[in-house]
């Protein structure tokens, strides 16, 4: 199954996340399909960017993504 979820990056303490496309086998830093934006909480204010086109044409295809992600989606206006 395709999932849309986080890959966390950066540094300890400081993470910053990319929003991907990966199967859900893989694990969660580990290889994916897309990259389709990225989420930064710790600045102020949050930075989210999406490639809005992009998640919905997976989401057609049947990608499923995570509870964060969907509330992010939503967030971003996808």
């Amino acid at each position: 199954m395709v999932k849309i979820r986080l890959r966390r990056m950066g540094a300890k303490k400081a993470p910053f996340y990319r929003i991907v496309v990966a199967d859900s086998r893989y694990p969660r830093d580990g290889r994916f399909i897309e990259e389709i934006g990225f989420y930064n909480p710790t600045t102020n204010p949050v930075e989210l960017k999406v490639d809005a086109e992009r998640a919905q044409a997976w989401i057609k295809t049947g990608a499923q993504p995570t509870e964060t992600v969907k509330a992010l989606l939503k967030k971003a206006g996808v």
